[in-house]
């Protein structure tokens, strides 16, 4: 092999290389959110999703229709609706929940954070003073009464 076809090889190793580093970037798990276009703690939701490796798609209108849509009742409600890898998450789930569920694929509907607590992602910015309440992940089933299975996780 001459310089010039084994420079060319390497070159295109070295290119090989970098797809390979791209096409990990693209499968990252991607996130679809509907939110309102105001809600700055919903802002801050999809900038905890973004640092812990998650693409987020972001729909501003709202989220109660999808939220129906998706089978959640209003009382496991939040600001925020969120979709990923079929699984319903909403509210200010902790990105390290939601990379749970798609580990393990239990059988359910998705995630849940009912209200608005304050100290869990997007919930924990400046303006609360470092103030952390309690709070529990909820797993919802997959059944049409999207009863609540278990608390995934308490937050104590």
């Amino acid at each position: 092999m001459n310089v010039l076809n084994r420079r060319s090889a390497i070159v295109a190793a070295l290119g090989l290389l970098g797809t390979a580093g791209l096409t990990r970037a693209a499968d990252k798990p991607t996130v679809e959110v509907w939110k309102s276009p105001t809600c700055g703690c919903c802002k801050d939701w999809v900038t905890h999703m973004e640092s812990h490796g998650f693409t987020v798609r972001v729909h501003d209108t709202g989220n109660t229709t999808m939220r129906q849509r998706l089978g959640l009742p209003q009382h496991l409600g939040s600001c925020h609706t969120a979709l990923v890898g079929g699984y319903v998450v909403e509210g200010h789930v902790p990105a390290e929940d939601v990379k749970r569920l798609l580990k393990e694929k239990p059988t359910a509907l998705g995630l849940t954070v009912p209200g608005m607590p304050v100290g869990s992602p997007g919930m924990d910015g400046p303006a609360y003073g470092g103030r952390r309440d309690p709070y529990d992940v909820l797993l919802v089933s997959g059944r049409g009464d999207a009863a609540v299975t278990k608390v995934w996780r308490a937050v104590r």
